[in-house]
């Protein structure tokens, strides 16, 4: 049972502070978890902060809760802050109030009315180079590592009929490719993906634990990536499992990614190796493909909202009875030589794909990467399947990232005036409803 209140000094600290800390502080998973294992948040408490849409209503809503939980929730605040690397903020938090009246070059660049850099911004100790400027994202969200919330075994009883079969275990084999550091002699245009090995990583981990056998291989040349992607299409053992994950990171252009080399892989020539023709042991299977590169050249620098609600709720773009077996006029099937039915499948089907930017738009790294943190389209899936994919269609997985990343906003390379935006967007061919179901076996 917690002591009723917090010390006056540390609520006058943290009162004091508040404007700072709700615009700089980084609430993720395990910030969270240190302030559970002190007993300061109960879980419930520590959901409902989770559960907020934006990093600074997360810090509110902490920051409303702390003063409430006890004397010792301030010690513990600062001792979480330290274990998240965020040790400026408790400097910030235990440095004495005599100190206010001198105003610090981090005091003014973080009363800035401008949207604040990351904390590894703010911790540098020397000007950044236009290149590296354009590395930090200017929002504070990290990837959480809550564990994939498990499916229950009533959600599965009432939907896998409708659903995709999704019972073998491993669920299916993902091959993530990551392009971070590229040739500077043959791709001399091509910018090192400072961040890049933070989400192939993130993917490595959230599709684990979903049940997936991951193989991750980084810095291909476009040959190199164009035979990785062969080998895993013929892999015998396809037959056994009952889906499949691609995951591409690198720069890019629409329609095609770049090999370390400054080559080009076609992305069409990858969905086509995926398809009922080329992969025939994953036929009737969902195939999920997550891109993470740009699509073009122009940078959205958003515009101003005049009408209309502040949140709109965009409609799936799903695709559900594309493809479906056994729709259609007579002529969609044909008959063999002993007079049985026999399903001719569109060639391409049963896919669903989401891009990290719309078509033609130039991913700016500004907004869209972070080293410390990756890319937000890779962060806000992983928050999305580990929170979400209990319950929820992949395809309404995919919208939900489409919204997280609307409500983000960063400045445009090379500026600290212009702020930029970022949409993702998805496509799909899927036939049936498409639940992961995680930690969840069918006992037969």
């Amino acid at each position: 049972m917690l002591e009723c209140g917090m010390l006056e000094q540390d609520r006058r600290a943290l009162r004091r502070r508040s404007a700072i800390l709700c615009k700089e502080l980084v609430v993720d998973a395990l910030l969270i978890q240190s302030l559970q294992a002190d007993d300061i948040l109960t879980e419930s408490m520590a959901e409902s902060i989770m559960a907020e849409q934006t990093s600074q209503k997360r810090s509110w809503r902490l920051l409303l809760l702390l003063p409430k939980r006890g004397p010792r929730a301030f010690s513990s605040f600062c001792s979480a802050l330290r274990e998240t690397e965020q040790q400026h903020l408790c400097d910030l938090l235990t440095q004495s109030p005599e100190k206010d009246g001198k105003v610090t070059p981090k005091q003014r660049f973080v009363d800035s009315p401008l949207p604040l850099p990351t904390q590894e911004g703010i911790a540098a100790k020397r000007a950044r180079t236009h290149a590296e400027s354009m590395e930090f994202s200017l929002d504070a969200d990290s990837p959480i590592n809550t564990p994939v919330l498990p499916c229950t075994p009533d959600f599965y009883l009432s939907h896998c009929q409708q659903s995709y079969r999704m019972n073998s275990s491993p669920r299916g084999f993902a091959l993530v490719i990551s392009n971070v550091t590229f040739d500077p002699c043959a791709a001399p245009d091509l910018d090192p993906r400072k961040g890049g090995e933070v989400d192939d990583e993130v993917l490595r981990k959230v599709f684990t634990e979903l049940d997936y056998l991951v193989t991750v291989h980084r810095d291909l040349t476009a040959q190199g990536m164009r035979t990785c992607i062969e080998n895993f299409c013929r892999r015998p053992d396809h037959r056994t499992v009952d889906s499949c994950v691609v995951c591409l990171l690198s720069h890019g252009v629409e329609g095609a990614i770049y090999g370390t080399d400054g080559q080009l892989l076609q992305l069409d020539w990858v969905f086509e190796s995926f398809d009922n023709a080329h992969c025939p042991l994953l036929q009737n299977k969902p195939k999920m493909f997550f891109i993470q590169a740009c699509r073009g050249e122009e940078m959205d620098c958003g515009v101003e909202q005049i009408d209309g609600p502040a949140r709109t709720c965009s409609p799936s773009c799903e695709q559900r009875d594309a493809g479906r077996e056994g729709q259609g006029d007579a002529n969609s099937r044909q008959r063999g030589d002993m007079g049985r039915p026999r399903i001719k499948l569109p060639q391409r089907s049963d896919m669903i794909c989401g891009f990290a930017s719309l078509k033609g738009q130039r991913i700016c790294t500004a907004a869209m990467r972070n080293t410390k943190r990756g890319s937000w389209f890779i962060q806000e899936l992983n928050t999305s399947l580990r929170l979400h994919a209990r319950d929820t269609h992949l395809a309404d997985i995919m919208v939900q990232v489409n919204g997280r990343i609307k409500e983000r906003e960063g400045y445009a390379p090379g500026t600290a005036h212009h702020r930029c935006k970022e949409m993702s967007e998805f496509t799909s061919s899927l036939c049936k409803d498409l639940y992961l179901f995680p930690k969840y076996q069918p006992q037969y």
